[in-house]
Protein backbone atom coordinates (compact mmCIF):
# COMPACT_ATOMS: atom_id res chain seq x y z
CA UNK A 1 0.00 0.00 0.00
CA UNK A 2 1.01 3.50 -0.48
CA UNK A 3 2.46 4.61 2.80
CA UNK A 4 2.83 7.68 4.68
CA UNK A 5 6.83 8.26 3.86
CA UNK A 6 5.60 7.86 0.30
CA UNK A 7 2.61 10.77 0.80
CA UNK A 8 4.66 13.15 2.81
CA UNK A 9 7.20 13.12 0.08
CA UNK A 10 4.09 14.57 -2.28
CA UNK A 11 3.55 17.81 -0.46
CA UNK A 12 5.31 20.81 -2.09
CA UNK A 13 8.60 22.66 -0.52
CA UNK A 14 7.80 26.36 -0.29
CA UNK A 15 11.63 26.81 0.24
CA UNK A 16 14.34 28.30 -1.70
CA UNK A 17 18.28 28.33 -2.21
CA UNK A 18 20.42 27.31 1.01
CA UNK A 19 17.30 27.22 2.92
CA UNK A 20 16.75 23.28 1.13
CA UNK A 21 19.65 21.89 3.43
CA UNK A 22 17.55 19.63 4.89
CA UNK A 23 15.31 17.44 2.84
CA UNK A 24 11.73 18.52 3.24
CA UNK A 25 10.84 15.08 4.07
CA UNK A 26 13.18 14.23 6.50
CA UNK A 27 11.94 17.52 8.69
CA UNK A 28 8.53 16.38 8.64
CA UNK A 29 9.11 12.46 9.17
CA UNK A 30 10.91 13.42 12.38
CA UNK A 31 8.28 16.40 13.35
CA UNK A 32 5.50 13.48 12.50
CA UNK A 33 7.95 10.59 14.70
CA UNK A 34 8.94 13.29 17.17
CA UNK A 35 4.44 13.88 17.79
CA UNK A 36 3.97 10.08 17.72
CA UNK A 37 6.21 9.79 20.66
CA UNK A 38 5.22 13.10 22.92
CA UNK A 39 6.91 15.92 21.97
CA UNK A 40 4.59 18.95 21.77
CA UNK A 41 7.14 21.81 19.57
CA UNK A 42 9.30 22.46 17.56
CA UNK A 43 12.16 22.72 19.94
CA UNK A 44 11.53 19.71 21.59
CA UNK A 45 10.78 18.22 17.47
CA UNK A 46 15.11 19.02 17.81
CA UNK A 47 15.94 17.73 21.03
CA UNK A 48 14.05 14.20 19.93
CA UNK A 49 16.49 14.17 16.53
CA UNK A 50 19.62 14.82 18.58
CA UNK A 51 18.65 12.07 21.25
CA UNK A 52 17.78 9.52 18.12
CA UNK A 53 19.66 10.55 15.36
CA UNK A 54 20.86 6.52 15.04
CA UNK A 55 17.05 5.58 14.97
CA UNK A 56 15.88 8.17 12.51
CA UNK A 57 19.28 7.23 10.25
CA UNK A 58 17.84 4.15 9.75
CA UNK A 59 14.92 5.50 7.95
CA UNK A 60 16.13 9.06 6.45
CA UNK A 61 19.24 10.48 4.49
CA UNK A 62 20.01 12.95 6.87
CA UNK A 63 22.87 13.89 4.33
CA UNK A 64 23.30 17.54 6.14
CA UNK A 65 22.83 16.57 9.75
CA UNK A 66 19.96 17.49 11.92
CA UNK A 67 17.71 20.42 11.63
CA UNK A 68 17.60 22.89 14.22
CA UNK A 69 14.31 23.77 16.17
CA UNK A 70 14.87 27.38 14.29
CA UNK A 71 14.47 25.20 10.98
CA UNK A 72 11.28 23.23 12.58
CA UNK A 73 9.43 26.62 12.89
CA UNK A 74 10.40 28.23 9.41
CA UNK A 75 9.43 25.26 7.92
CA UNK A 76 6.03 25.10 9.43
CA UNK A 77 5.16 28.81 8.98
CA UNK A 78 5.88 28.63 5.16
CA UNK A 79 3.94 25.39 4.22
CA UNK A 80 0.93 25.33 2.50
CA UNK A 81 -1.48 24.01 4.93
CA UNK A 82 -4.26 22.71 2.69
CA UNK A 83 -1.03 20.85 0.79
CA UNK A 84 -0.18 19.46 4.21
CA UNK A 85 -3.93 18.56 5.37
CA UNK A 86 -4.08 16.80 1.82
CA UNK A 87 -2.82 13.69 3.45
CA UNK A 88 -5.33 12.79 5.23
CA UNK A 89 -7.02 11.49 2.16
CA UNK A 90 -4.05 9.91 0.53
CA UNK A 91 -3.34 8.16 4.06
CA UNK A 92 -6.66 6.46 4.42
CA UNK A 93 -6.40 5.63 0.51
CA UNK A 94 -3.17 3.76 1.89
CA UNK A 95 -5.19 2.27 4.57
CA UNK A 96 -7.88 1.27 2.44
CA UNK A 97 -10.03 3.30 4.04
CA UNK A 98 -13.31 5.45 3.17
CA UNK A 99 -15.73 8.15 4.58
CA UNK A 100 -18.53 5.13 4.60
CA UNK A 101 -20.34 5.23 7.97
CA UNK A 102 -20.59 8.39 10.31
CA UNK A 103 -18.54 11.72 9.52
CA UNK A 104 -18.53 13.57 12.28
CA UNK A 105 -17.84 17.51 11.42
CA UNK A 106 -16.95 19.34 14.79
CA UNK A 107 -14.74 22.89 15.40
CA UNK A 108 -12.34 23.65 17.86
CA UNK A 109 -9.97 26.36 19.09
CA UNK A 110 -6.62 26.23 20.05
CA UNK A 111 -6.62 28.53 22.57
CA UNK A 112 -2.83 29.58 23.06
CA UNK A 113 -2.65 30.14 19.35
CA UNK A 114 -3.76 33.67 20.01
CA UNK A 115 -1.41 36.32 19.09
CA UNK A 116 -2.46 39.50 21.19
CA UNK A 117 0.30 41.78 20.05
CA UNK A 118 -0.48 41.10 16.56
CA UNK A 119 -4.60 41.45 17.57
CA UNK A 120 -4.77 38.15 15.89
CA UNK A 121 -7.35 35.29 17.24
CA UNK A 122 -6.85 31.78 18.35
CA UNK A 123 -7.17 29.91 15.75
CA UNK A 124 -10.07 27.71 14.91
CA UNK A 125 -10.20 24.39 12.96
CA UNK A 126 -12.84 22.34 11.83
CA UNK A 127 -12.19 18.64 11.65
CA UNK A 128 -13.77 15.88 9.85
CA UNK A 129 -14.01 12.79 11.78
CA UNK A 130 -14.41 8.67 10.31
CA UNK A 131 -16.13 7.01 13.61
CA UNK A 132 -16.11 3.45 12.01
CA UNK A 133 -12.40 3.98 10.78
CA UNK A 134 -11.41 6.37 14.27
CA UNK A 135 -9.60 8.16 12.23
CA UNK A 136 -9.60 12.10 11.09
CA UNK A 137 -10.21 12.48 7.18
CA UNK A 138 -9.81 16.02 7.35
CA UNK A 139 -9.33 19.73 8.35
CA UNK A 140 -9.73 23.16 7.42
CA UNK A 141 -9.11 26.36 9.14
CA UNK A 142 -11.29 29.26 9.98
CA UNK A 143 -9.93 31.71 7.95
CA UNK A 144 -9.86 35.65 8.63
CA UNK A 145 -13.22 37.00 8.30
CA UNK A 146 -14.58 33.48 7.82
CA UNK A 147 -16.80 31.45 10.76
CA UNK A 148 -16.96 27.77 11.44
CA UNK A 149 -19.78 27.52 9.30
CA UNK A 150 -17.68 28.88 6.03
CA UNK A 151 -14.85 26.31 7.36
CA UNK A 152 -17.42 23.66 7.57
CA UNK A 153 -18.46 23.51 4.01
CA UNK A 154 -14.89 24.33 2.46
CA UNK A 155 -14.11 21.18 4.45
CA UNK A 156 -17.40 19.50 2.93
CA UNK A 157 -15.91 20.31 -0.64
CA UNK A 158 -12.99 18.34 0.08
CA UNK A 159 -14.15 15.23 0.85
CA UNK A 160 -15.37 12.55 -1.41
CA UNK A 161 -18.90 11.54 1.35
CA UNK A 162 -20.26 9.04 -1.10
CA UNK A 163 -22.40 6.36 1.63
CA UNK A 164 -21.76 8.39 4.51
CA UNK A 165 -23.94 10.15 7.20
CA UNK A 166 -22.55 13.71 8.08
CA UNK A 167 -23.10 14.00 11.12
CA UNK A 168 -22.61 18.15 12.82
CA UNK A 169 -24.01 20.91 15.70
CA UNK A 170 -27.20 23.06 15.15
CA UNK A 171 -24.49 25.58 13.91
CA UNK A 172 -24.56 23.99 10.83
CA UNK A 173 -28.22 23.38 10.79
CA UNK A 174 -28.93 25.24 7.26
CA UNK A 175 -29.69 24.55 3.46
CA UNK A 176 -26.15 25.34 2.17
CA UNK A 177 -24.67 23.18 4.51
CA UNK A 178 -26.83 20.25 4.13
CA UNK A 179 -26.84 21.04 0.15
CA UNK A 180 -23.22 20.31 -0.20
CA UNK A 181 -23.02 17.00 1.67
CA UNK A 182 -25.81 15.68 -0.69
CA UNK A 183 -23.76 17.33 -3.59
CA UNK A 184 -20.29 15.28 -2.65
CA UNK A 185 -22.71 12.03 -2.10
CA UNK A 186 -23.46 11.76 1.52
CA UNK A 187 -26.18 12.23 4.26
CA UNK A 188 -26.88 14.84 6.98
CA UNK A 189 -27.83 14.74 10.24
CA UNK A 190 -27.93 17.90 12.23
CA UNK A 191 -28.93 18.71 15.73
CA UNK A 192 -31.80 21.56 15.48
CA UNK A 193 -31.51 23.95 18.52
CA UNK A 194 -32.88 27.85 19.02
CA UNK A 195 -30.78 29.13 16.17
CA UNK A 196 -33.73 27.98 14.12
CA UNK A 197 -36.52 29.23 16.72
CA UNK A 198 -39.30 28.67 13.80
CA UNK A 199 -38.18 25.41 13.03
CA UNK A 200 -37.49 24.13 16.38
CA UNK A 201 -41.11 25.64 17.67
CA UNK A 202 -42.71 23.68 15.25
CA UNK A 203 -41.17 20.19 16.16
CA UNK A 204 -41.29 20.90 19.77
CA UNK A 205 -45.32 20.93 19.49
CA UNK A 206 -45.40 18.56 17.11
CA UNK A 207 -43.63 15.92 19.47
CA UNK A 208 -45.64 17.82 22.03
CA UNK A 209 -49.22 16.76 21.26
CA UNK A 210 -50.30 13.41 22.16
CA UNK A 211 -51.73 12.61 18.67
CA UNK A 212 -48.73 13.17 16.92
CA UNK A 213 -47.58 9.68 15.31
CA UNK A 214 -43.97 8.52 15.50
CA UNK A 215 -43.22 6.29 12.92
CA UNK A 216 -40.91 4.20 15.13
CA UNK A 217 -38.94 4.58 18.91
CA UNK A 218 -35.66 2.95 20.55
CA UNK A 219 -34.64 3.08 23.95
CA UNK A 220 -30.91 2.60 25.43
CA UNK A 221 -29.98 2.97 29.09
CA UNK A 222 -26.17 3.54 30.39
CA UNK A 223 -24.80 3.11 33.75
CA UNK A 224 -21.12 4.34 35.20
CA UNK A 225 -20.30 5.81 38.38
CA UNK A 226 -23.65 6.33 39.97
CA UNK A 227 -25.05 8.17 36.97
CA UNK A 228 -28.19 6.13 34.78
CA UNK A 229 -29.07 7.70 31.91
CA UNK A 230 -32.00 6.31 29.73
CA UNK A 231 -32.48 7.68 26.16
CA UNK A 232 -36.15 7.43 24.41
CA UNK A 233 -35.05 7.68 20.96
CA UNK A 234 -37.93 8.68 18.29
CA UNK A 235 -38.16 9.16 14.93
CA UNK A 236 -40.78 10.41 11.93
CA UNK A 237 -41.13 10.24 8.31
CA UNK A 238 -43.92 12.28 7.46
CA UNK A 239 -42.01 15.63 7.25
CA UNK A 240 -44.29 17.21 4.56
CA UNK A 241 -45.37 19.69 7.40
CA UNK A 242 -42.45 21.24 8.81
CA UNK A 243 -41.79 23.75 5.64
CA UNK A 244 -44.53 25.14 4.35
CA UNK A 245 -43.35 26.76 1.08
CA UNK A 246 -43.42 29.98 1.03
CA UNK A 247 -42.45 30.65 4.10
CA UNK A 248 -39.82 32.80 4.53
CA UNK A 249 -39.13 32.35 8.40
CA UNK A 250 -39.02 28.72 8.03
CA UNK A 251 -36.20 27.89 5.47
CA UNK A 252 -36.44 24.01 4.00
CA UNK A 253 -33.83 21.66 4.50
CA UNK A 254 -33.30 20.02 0.84
CA UNK A 255 -33.76 15.79 1.30
CA UNK A 256 -35.51 16.14 4.04
CA UNK A 257 -36.84 12.70 5.14
CA UNK A 258 -36.47 12.19 9.09
CA UNK A 259 -37.37 14.29 12.51
CA UNK A 260 -35.72 12.47 15.07
CA UNK A 261 -36.13 13.74 18.94
CA UNK A 262 -34.14 11.76 22.07
CA UNK A 263 -35.77 12.11 25.41
CA UNK A 264 -32.83 11.44 27.75
CA UNK A 265 -33.66 10.69 31.41
CA UNK A 266 -30.93 11.25 34.22
CA UNK A 267 -30.90 9.54 37.53
CA UNK A 268 -28.21 10.70 40.04
CA UNK A 269 -27.43 10.52 43.72
CA UNK A 270 -31.60 10.61 43.71
CA UNK A 271 -31.83 13.20 41.64
CA UNK A 272 -33.96 12.82 38.31
CA UNK A 273 -33.09 15.10 35.09
CA UNK A 274 -35.02 15.49 31.86
CA UNK A 275 -33.91 16.81 28.52
CA UNK A 276 -34.98 16.64 24.99
CA UNK A 277 -32.82 17.27 21.82
CA UNK A 278 -33.87 17.44 18.34
CA UNK A 279 -32.21 16.58 14.96
CA UNK A 280 -33.16 16.74 11.61
CA UNK A 281 -31.60 13.88 8.70
CA UNK A 282 -32.28 13.57 4.91
CA UNK A 283 -31.27 10.09 5.24
CA UNK A 284 -34.78 8.12 6.37
CA UNK A 285 -33.13 6.92 9.70
CA UNK A 286 -35.21 4.07 12.26
CA UNK A 287 -34.82 5.30 15.47
CA UNK A 288 -32.03 2.76 16.19
CA UNK A 289 -29.67 3.58 13.17
CA UNK A 290 -30.50 6.85 14.16
CA UNK A 291 -29.36 6.64 18.24
CA UNK A 292 -26.31 5.31 16.63
CA UNK A 293 -25.58 7.86 14.30
CA UNK A 294 -25.54 10.15 17.00
CA UNK A 295 -23.38 8.56 19.26
CA UNK A 296 -21.13 7.83 16.74
CA UNK A 297 -21.11 11.63 16.42
CA UNK A 298 -19.70 12.24 20.14
CA UNK A 299 -16.56 10.24 19.03
CA UNK A 300 -15.14 13.20 17.67
CA UNK A 301 -15.15 14.62 20.95
CA UNK A 302 -13.61 11.72 22.80
CA UNK A 303 -11.44 10.28 20.18
CA UNK A 304 -10.36 13.68 18.55
CA UNK A 305 -10.58 16.84 20.60
CA UNK A 306 -10.06 15.11 24.26
CA UNK A 307 -6.99 13.31 23.28
CA UNK A 308 -5.43 16.38 21.51
CA UNK A 309 -6.09 18.50 24.59
CA UNK A 310 -5.22 15.77 27.01
CA UNK A 311 -2.84 13.46 25.79
CA UNK A 312 -1.24 15.70 23.25
CA UNK A 313 -1.93 18.94 25.14
CA UNK A 314 -2.96 21.32 22.19
CA UNK A 315 -4.77 23.88 24.08
CA UNK A 316 -1.08 25.13 25.52
CA UNK A 317 0.49 25.04 22.08
CA UNK A 318 1.64 28.47 21.85
CA UNK A 319 2.81 28.67 17.89
CA UNK A 320 1.35 31.16 16.08
CA UNK A 321 2.67 32.64 13.36
CA UNK A 322 1.79 32.40 9.91
CA UNK A 323 0.84 28.79 8.84
CA UNK A 324 2.82 27.14 11.76
CA UNK A 325 -0.35 26.70 14.43
CA UNK A 326 -2.54 25.06 11.52
CA UNK A 327 0.15 23.10 10.23
CA UNK A 328 1.07 21.65 13.89
CA UNK A 329 -1.92 20.76 14.46
CA UNK A 330 -2.42 18.59 10.99
CA UNK A 331 1.05 16.82 12.24
CA UNK A 332 -0.52 16.20 15.35
CA UNK A 333 -3.50 15.26 14.40
CA UNK A 334 -1.71 12.70 11.79
CA UNK A 335 0.04 10.65 14.67
CA UNK A 336 -3.26 10.41 16.01
CA UNK A 337 -3.93 8.36 13.07
CA UNK A 338 -0.85 6.20 13.32
CA UNK A 339 -1.36 5.70 16.96
CA UNK A 340 -5.26 4.65 16.23
CA UNK A 341 -3.97 1.74 13.86
CA UNK A 342 -0.96 0.72 15.63
CA UNK A 343 -1.48 -1.81 19.01
CA UNK A 344 -5.21 -0.83 19.43
CA UNK A 345 -5.64 -2.78 22.45
CA UNK A 346 -3.52 0.52 24.54
CA UNK A 347 -4.26 3.72 24.77
CA UNK A 348 -3.28 6.69 23.34
CA UNK A 349 -0.96 8.25 25.89
CA UNK A 350 0.27 4.43 26.78
CA UNK A 351 1.13 4.62 22.80
CA UNK A 352 2.99 8.00 23.30
CA UNK A 353 5.14 7.32 26.58
CA UNK A 354 6.09 3.77 24.92
CA UNK A 355 7.33 5.05 21.47
CA UNK A 356 9.19 8.03 23.61
CA UNK A 357 10.85 5.16 25.95
CA UNK A 358 11.59 2.60 23.53
CA UNK A 359 13.52 2.58 20.31
CA UNK A 360 12.13 -0.53 19.31
CA UNK A 361 8.00 0.42 20.00
CA UNK A 362 8.98 3.66 18.19
CA UNK A 363 10.91 1.48 15.54
CA UNK A 364 7.55 -0.62 15.01
CA UNK A 365 5.40 2.79 14.64
CA UNK A 366 7.86 4.31 12.61
CA UNK A 367 7.76 0.59 10.23
CA UNK A 368 3.56 1.65 9.38
CA UNK A 369 5.15 5.06 7.69
CA UNK A 370 7.91 3.08 5.12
Amino acid sequence: MSLLITILRDVPDPRSGNATRHELLDILMIALTASICGCEGCVEFADFAEDREELFREFLSLENGLPSHDTFSRLFRQIDPEALAACFGRFLEALGEDGAGVVAIDGKTLRRSFDKAKGASALHVVTAFAADAKLVIGQKAVTDGGNEITAARALIDLLDLTGALVTADAIHCNAPTAQKVLDRGGDWLFALKANRPATLEDVETFFADPASVVAETFETTDADHGRVETRRHAVVHDVGWLFPKGDKDRPAMPGLSTIGRIDARVEREGRTTRSCRYYLSSAKLSAEAFARAVRAHWSIENGVHWVLDVTFDEDRARNRKDNGAENLATIRKLALNVLKRSRPEISIRRKRKRSGWSDAFARSVLGQMR
